[in-house]
């Protein structure tokens, strides 16, 4: 197999070729936690069967972590680097694990010891059952209650209405996929906690078992209250994407519909008093006039946008998609 370059932004080898299990793990200023948590993984996958390989992928982060994950990557041969040329967030960064990693199983969790590498097994041991998605469930958490329990709660109860799919932890990474499952995936925003709706529109069986959430011990949490108003934008957009992604003018024609039938109604009675009554319209009716006017005006702008929707969908569909990150260099050995 030949070496691959250093400094490239796609996988080094293709699916099929890698270890049975790849532990991709998103990094930003975490080199307070790293050595322990790449210890920890380390022990945890040496007692199970198999070949592994850990992707760790640097976030941009501006402390010593990139340091480490080099030294790390120099002293262990299965551990993969991927440093992205800024902080992106955790989404991409996610994505970013998922296309570097090669492994027939994929294992996503944070970096910062919230989420204990010894329960990965758990995970392994129930895809094997024939799952294709298993989703960790923190049935207690150690947040605040006021500015991350309540609505967290609240979010997963209207994403799991909204999407369809009844899981109750949507926010956790802490989830094991099985490749297959990932390779039509795009992740953009804050998606990566809709994962589960994603996947769930090519009819993957997913499953939730429960985690224990360890909290933060060291370090500071990137995530606040304002992150929910940005989950609740991404919440509309997977609403759309689970129902009309492909026909998006069976979306905007409802709205067309809703505009232009009450301006139709409004027009027939309006020429009815016209013709009939022999009436001035402006003068008794100018402001009802108005309304219809308005109304067959963005009936007929809402039925352009769904038409134009459709142009972008074939293209969407007829082109390849650029990923969401770049990559400085990543650090694999054959």
């Amino acid at each position: 197999m030949t070496t691959p370059p250093v400094d490239t932004d796609v996988p080094a080898v293709g699916p099929g070729h890698g270890p049975d299990v790849s532990v991709v793990i998103p990094l930003h200023n975490e080199a307070s936690t790293l050595r322990e948590l790449y210890q920890r993984v380390k022990d945890t996958m040496e007692n199970l069967p198999g070949t592994w390989e850990m992707v760790l992928v640097n976030d941009g982060s501006t402390d010593a972590t990139p340091g480490i994950l080099d030294e790390l990557h120099a002293c262990d041969s299965r551990v993969v680097v991927v440093h992205l040329r800024r902080n992106y967030g955790q989404t991409p960064a996610l994505m970013a694990g998922f296309d570097h990693a090669l492994g027939e199983y994929i294992v996503a969790m944070d970096g910062d010891l919230q989420h204990a590498p010894e329960e990965i097994p758990n995970f392994l041991e129930k895809i094997n059952e024939g799952y294709d998605l298993v989703s960790g469930w923190r049935l207690t958490r150690s947040d605040a209650l006021l500015t991350r329990t309540i609505p967290s709660r609240i979010a997963n109860w209207l994403i799991a209405k909204v999407s369809g799919v009844q899981v109750h932890d949507f926010g956790t990474t802490f989830k094991a996929y099985r490749r297959d499952v990932l390779a039509d995936l795009h992740l953009y925003g804050e998606l990566h906690r809709f994962v589960p709706a994603l996947i769930s529109l090519y009819g993957a069986r997913i499953v939730e078992i429960p985690i224990k959430d360890m909290g933060r011990n060291e370090g500071k949490s990137h995530y606040g209250l304002s992150r929910t108003f940005r989950v609740m934008f991404d919440l509309v957009t997977v609403g759309f994407l689970r129902r009309y992604l492909t026909r998006p003018l069976h979306f905007f024609g409802k709205m067309f519909l809703a505009c232009v039938g009450p301006s139709f109604l409004i027009g027939t009675f309006l020429a009815y008093r016209k013709l009939f009554d022999g009436i001035s319209i402006i003068e008794h009716h100018g402001p009802l006039a108005i309304v219809a006017s308005v109304l067959m005006l963005a009936g007929v702008q809402f039925l352009a946008i769904g038409l134009i929707g459709e142009i972008l969908v074939r293209i969407y569909y007829e082109t390849q998609n650029k990923r969401i990150y770049a990559v400085k260099r990543v650090c694999r050995r054959p």
